[in-house]
């Protein structure tokens, strides 16, 4: 029998895409604009399931819930918010929601909390791998592998995840550090509180406070509304300060005063705020050296690192490649409505030797364009590109590199080919943007 869900959003073009979506999905959808307009269709038409905005034009999803309550109409139903917003979400869940879901939604992540609110067979809507463990919780479905490195990791990360212990994540660019960061938090006793991930990397510095601790109306130029901090918005639950290494000596100041007070003040408020957050940090700079040039606080060290997971590369993990890379192929045939069955010999081989600079990141994206073009049943060499055959001296389009005038010298270039757009020249280094950021850093490269 087909499933019908109600959507309640006033983004039109947002509600329509994910009208289409889920009916592709197998389900029975109706899209409203106002919560007026959801009542009467659920006073006229059967609902098995409500995907609410929080804010919409008449009221907000809230009062929604109230009126179901009132009307005894006990519809699961599942809120869709930015995450300044997620204190209302968990009041709404306190009032009966299901489930909230943070925007930009996820279609993975949305897809499993929509099969939990139905209480149908997860294998209706997850592919899992037999040959190894496949976790689908929260924002990122994954898979931990079957390597030494990965058992002593993940072992570890049930040890830690039970107490209240701050973790630093050491590891390279696209090794998963917030997979795990999110998986620490899954295992927590915090688990049903808000789990807030911050990018240190790309915040500037002048605004990081609002970022951590909110503002309140007018504190400086640009602050046309109060805002809610990451601090506040992860409170009861887990933030994870992504690249923490990027943080200007000010900032560290203010957030070690934060740890240790555990209270924080937004800028321009008088009024101090009471939080309670367990802290999970990652680099992938050597934060000791950091102190040693000044650069990072030692107090500050100490404090968020209580326990030290470190990330294996990928090419530690050899047993691992082919696993990673038929995961990676399964979430590629399902984005793109694909049916390629895996990678043939040569494709296999080339998989297995490459030294992946850009680890699962880069796998992932290597993946997914090979999935695009490919013609057949399997992934050949043509498809997955040359790079994958250079040797690792002679790959001039990665952060391999080690001559570092060389290195400086290509990343001036991409930045003058794409006129300084930072996200641009990161494509064609075929790196990420945190680590682009950090090499700018390091070469001085003032833009």
């Amino acid at each position: 029998m087909m499933r019908s869900i109600l959507i309640v959003e006033d983004d039109i073009t947002f509600g329509m895409m994910l009208k289409t979506w889920l009916g592709k999905k197998g389900f029975e959808v109706s899209s409203v604009s106002t919560i007026a307009r959801a009542r009467k269709h659920i006073e006229s038409q059967t609902v098995d399931l409500i995907l609410s905005d929080l804010r919409l034009p008449d009221h907000e999803g809230i009062d929604l819930l109230k009126w179901m309550n009132e009307q005894g109409k006990a519809i699961p139903l599942i809120i869709m918010t930015g995450y300044a917003d997620i204190q209302s979400a968990v009041l709404a869940m306190k009032l009966g929601a299901r489930d909230y879901i943070a925007k930009p939604v996820n279609p993975g992540e949305l897809l499993k909390k929509i099969s939990e609110a139905l209480q149908d067979s997860p294998s209706q809507v997850s592919s899992s791998q037999a040959t190894s463990k496949v976790t689908n919780e929260g924002q990122h479905s994954y898979l931990e592998g079957e390597s030494d490195a990965a058992k002593q990791l993940y072992n570890y990360v049930g040890l830690v995840a039970p107490t209240n212990m701050s973790v630093l994540i050491n590891g390279s660019s696209g090794t998963g550090k917030e997979y795990v960061a999110h998986r620490i938090h899954q295992l927590s006793k915090r688990n049903n509180k808000p789990f807030i991930a911050v990018d240190c990397g790309s915040i500037p510095k002048e605004l990081a406070a609002s970022e951590f601790f909110g503002h309140v109306k007018g504190s400086f130029t640009g602050a046309l509304t109060d805002k809610t901090g990451a601090f506040v918005a992860a409170n009861g639950g887990t933030i994870f300060l992504d690249e923490i290494g990027n943080l200007s000596y000010e900032v560290q100041i203010q957030l070690l005063r934060a740890l240790q007070e555990r209270k924080i003040r937004p800028v321009g408020s008088t009024q101090e705020i009471s939080v309670d957050i367990r802290l999970i940090s990652a680099t992938n700079e050597n934060l000791e050296q950091a102190i040693e040039k000044g650069t990072f606080r030692e107090d500050l060290y100490h404090r968020i690192n209580e326990f030290t997971l470190r990330m294996p590369d990928l090419k530690e993990r050899k047993e691992d490649i082919l696993l990673f890379a038929n995961f990676f192929l399964d979430q590629a045939n399902k984005e793109l409505d694909k049916h390629l069955i895996g990678f043939d010999t040569k494709a296999s081989q080339a998989l297995m030797n490459y030294h992946w600079p850009g680890n699962l990141r880069q796998m992932k994206n290597i993946v997914k364009r090979a999935t695009l073009l490919a013609q057949g049943s399997f992934i050949t060499l043509a498809e997955l590109g040359t790079e994958l055959l250079e040797a690792p001296s002679f790959n001039t389009t990665n952060m391999a590199l080690r001559n570092e005038e060389t290195e400086k010298e290509h990343i001036l270039e991409a930045l003058r080919q794409t006129g300084n757009n930072k996200s641009k020249a990161a494509q064609l280094l075929d790196i990420d943007r945190k680590t682009l950021y950090n090499k700018l850093k390091l070469y001085n490269i003032d833009l």
